[in-house]
């Protein structure tokens, strides 16, 4: 059973940046693909990146391509979300999520196995 633990989320200005933290534990972590998803009040979860176990394959929602960057660490079994020119829009709640299947950079959320608990990301105007 993976667990997922996010960080590094806070109040931030807009054009700012800030770097999401994922840590796992309980498995082998480069044999899970992993995702970053978000989700704002009253609005459905939204793909926002994917990178694969190896680390030499990602994927990147529309709204974020160009300002957000994922990316792993396998030897210290954590994943990093990048995000610059932050909009009021990228306000959400982030997820990150583990695949089993390794090769992927999955957009759907069901997909997915295994996920943290969020983490609250506010974008001032």
């Amino acid at each position: 059973q993976e667990q997922l633990v996010e960080s590094g989320g806070g109040l931030v200005q807009a054009g700012g940046s800030l770097r999401l933290s994922c840590v796992t534990s309980g498995g082998t972590f480069s044999n899970y693909a992993m995702g970053w998803f978000r989700q704002a009040p009253g609005k459905e979860r939204e793909f926002v990146a994917a990178i694969n176990g190896g680390g030499g394959s990602t994927s990147y929602g529309d709204s974020v391509k160009g300002r957000f960057t994922i990316s792993r660490d396998n030897a210290k079994n954590i994943m990093y979300l990048q995000m610059n020119s932050l909009k009021s829009q990228d306000t959400s709640v982030y997820y990150c999520a583990a695949d089993t299947w390794m090769f992927g950079t999955s957009r759907t959320e069901h997909d997915y196995d295994y996920w943290g608990q969020g983490t609250q990301v506010t974008v001032s105007s």
